[in-house]
């Protein structure tokens, strides 16, 4: 299949070692949830000079520059990085575990995923060791807005849930984006986007689209020519098709590169949060 594949994550999937080296290919589906929700602190990591801090939606800097790297907030959770070790620190800037693990993730379902002294366990939001398991990733592998309808080797889509509309099968592959109406349309090996009533939000012009659980299937990665760039919650361009590589979104924010090999974050905006 051009540009699709199903990935399941494994934990350390999430984890941010040494800036953004995701490589972004084909299309990813895993869970059912509805949209990400904002940034609890509403604070976005900042970058200026070498040096991380965070800032608010207006790009002045709140937290200083004191670190090497960071992380979203989830909850009001972040981690942040030291030289080579890992701590997190809550909205207001204080420590919420010290700086000594080798390996941290960002919080998903109240819990992260750390790596102390070779030993590899989850921690909550308070820092604290957790013994239980995580929950199963639940199945996703179905279609949550209607049926497909094949016909002649093509493929259509028939809504079941928000719209009546009957897609024409006029496509070779088509993926449920499980919200707003949204479907991911293939023809050839080019990419685009149809919404609920069968119109193109997105040309089909792209080399591939991944949608992930990690932020509830809000704001794809679309790929063009090696370059990447993210879909709205209408299926329309966020942002230019311009970075090297690009993460998916985490708490209404988003790790990107550039063609230049400067990371920095962006907003549910497009606003980038950046500057040398």
């Amino acid at each position: 299949m051009p540009g699709f594949r199903f990935i399941s994550f494994a934990p350390w999937r999430e984890l941010r070692l040494v800036f953004c080296t995701l490589a972004v290919l084909g299309v990813v589906l895993t869970d059912t949830a509805l949209l990400a929700q904002t940034t609890g602190s509403g604070l976005v990591p900042f970058r200026s000079n070498g040096r991380w801090g965070y800032a608010d939606h207006a790009r002045r800097l709140v937290l200083p520059l004191a670190y090497d790297e960071a992380g979203p907030f989830v909850n009001e959770v972040a981690w942040v990085r030291q030289g080579t070790l890992y701590g997190y620190i809550d909205g207001g800037g204080n420590h919420i575990t010290p700086v000594y693990y080798t390996r941290a993730s960002n919080f998903q379902q109240g819990r992260a995923h750390v790596e102390l002294n070779g030993e590899t366990f989850d921690i909550n939001p308070s820092g604290q060791r957790l013994t239980t398991p995580p929950d199963p990733e639940p199945e996703t592998d179905y279609l949550a807005q209607g049926d497909l309808v094949r016909r002649q080797g093509k493929v259509g889509f028939r809504f079941t849930i928000g719209s009546n509309t009957v897609v024409p099968s006029d496509y070779d592959e088509i993926q449920d984006l499980h919200h707003n109406g949204l479907l991911l349309v293939r023809q050839g090996t080019k990419w685009g986007v149809l919404n609920g009533k069968g119109k193109l939000t997105l040309p089909l012009e792209y080399d591939a689209i991944r949608a992930t659980a990690a932020n509830a299937f809000a704001y794809p990665i679309v790929e063009q020519a090696s370059r990447f760039g993210y879909l709205d919650n209408k299926g329309k361009l966020l942002t230019k098709v311009k970075y090297a590589f690009a993460e998916p979104f985490t708490e209404e924010v988003a790790c990107v590169t550039t063609s230049a090999g400067k990371t920095g974050y962006i907003d549910s905006r497009g606003k980038e949060y950046f500057e040398e």
